[in-house]
């Protein structure tokens, strides 16, 4: 299926239940187009935006500055809304997993990994995921449908709020000694993001927007399975950070765990890579490599790897598996995964083993899931 076909069919709605229109996920332009559609003037626009993503009000009743009418009309016709926790889980080590119910009842997950100097929010794209990776759980239920940009936004905003991450005054901005818990974005939740590229485009231009959520493209890193026909254009569009998902020194063991190969192999993959626009020895594309035992984790397919990046500016993040019931998979030793990066280390690669998060709660790289079913039609 192509990239344009699978944006429509799995488009996601664009009212509320309500039949209300999000403003969140609008930009500043469309978001003047839309209010002057009923009437109010274009001035408004900016006020709505700065309460939306300054301050982050979610009800109409809050914007303090517009008159009691025009809160009244806007709480009619829009919405600013958070979906709904229908669970709130804590690790032992302080992650945190959301299930997020929308506003049509679809359900995603969303993770905040907190560290000593950062907070790093796993963001989802999708509900479910159309790849079928054979090592990661998401993989297992299908893909029900695209999340908007207003989607996208609202779990950032959620976290935001869950975080108590928005500014107490009315600057619009945090004071010069606050300590901010969430700086880092990545989108690595459900779905492969390339698959929602107009929609990750819009949500993540807002987010990056001074006056929008204003988090620095450099805190922003954006996780593909290897789109390779979209990779350039995303450097282009917004100039984030890549992961790529790896997984395998050879075509054919790619295959097997990842379908997705067959359509991008390893070679147009590492190429459109080699010409990522931002792509350089401060800006270095991170490549996931998740360690299954006596499939990919040789030291042969570590000598292999050298060989594949050489000429990218890059890093392997090394992930020793996260096991699932029913996965048929087993994370390498401890002894072959240390093997594995001294290997990458001793060619000039900084390749550092992931210290797996989550994992008691299913949080982990590769666990996420939600119960949602795609409708049928």
């Amino acid at each position: 299926m192509s990239i344009s076909s699978h944006t429509g069919r799995f488009s996601p709605p664009t009212v509320d239940a309500a039949g209300r229109v999000p403003l969140i996920g609008l930009a500043l332009p469309e978001v003047v187009t839309t209010i002057t559609a009923n009437d109010l003037p274009a001035f408004r626009a900016k006020q709505i935006w700065h309460w939306i993503y300054k301050r982050g009000v979610r009800n109409f009743t809050d914007m303090i500055n517009l008159p009691k009418d025009v809160r009244v009309l806007l709480a009619e016709k829009y919405s600013i809304e958070r979906p709904d926790a229908v669970t709130s889980l804590r690790s032992t080590d302080g992650t945190i997993k959301w299930l997020l119910s929308l506003s049509d009842g679809q359900q995603i997950e969303t993770v905040f990994i907190p560290e000593a100097k950062r907070g790093t929010l796993c963001v989802s794209s999708q509900v479910g995921c159309t790849l079928t990776c054979k090592f990661c759980h998401t993989g297992t239920q299908p893909l029900v449908r695209n999340l908007s940009a207003h989607e996208i936004l609202q779990q950032i905003m959620f976290a935001r709020d869950a975080l108590d991450e928005w500014p107490c005054s009315g600057e619009g901005k945090q004071q010069p000694d606050d300590v901010s818990k969430l700086t880092n974005i990545v989108i690595m939740g459900m779905g492969e993001p390339l698959f929602n590229y107009n929609n990750i485009v819009q949500a993540l231009k807002i987010c990056m927007d001074p006056d929008g959520l204003a988090v620095s493209k450099r805190r922003i890193t954006l996780s593909t399975s290897g789109i390779a026909s979209m990779i350039r254009q995303c450097g282009d569009d917004l100039g984030v950070n890549l992961a790529v998902s790896l997984h395998a020194s050879t075509d054919e063991i790619r295959s097997k765990l990842m379908p997705i190969n067959k359509k991008y192999p390893l070679a147009e993959v590492l190429e459109a890579c080699r010409t990522y626009p931002i792509a350089s020895d401060v800006r270095r594309i991170t490549f996931e490599y998740i360690m299954l035992r006596d499939v990919n984790d040789s030291d042969d397919d570590a000598v292999r790897l050298t060989k594949l990046l050489r000429g990218i500016y890059s890093k392997i993040n090394i992930i020793p598996f996260n096991e699932w019931e029913g996965s048929g998979f087993e994370c390498s030793t401890e002894a072959q995964i240390g093997s594995f990066a001294r290997i990458l280390e001793n060619a000039g690669y900084e390749a550092p083993v992931r210290r797996p998060r989550g994992r008691d709660i299913m949080a982990a790289c590769g666990q996420l899931r939600s119960a949602s079913i795609r409708a049928r039609t």
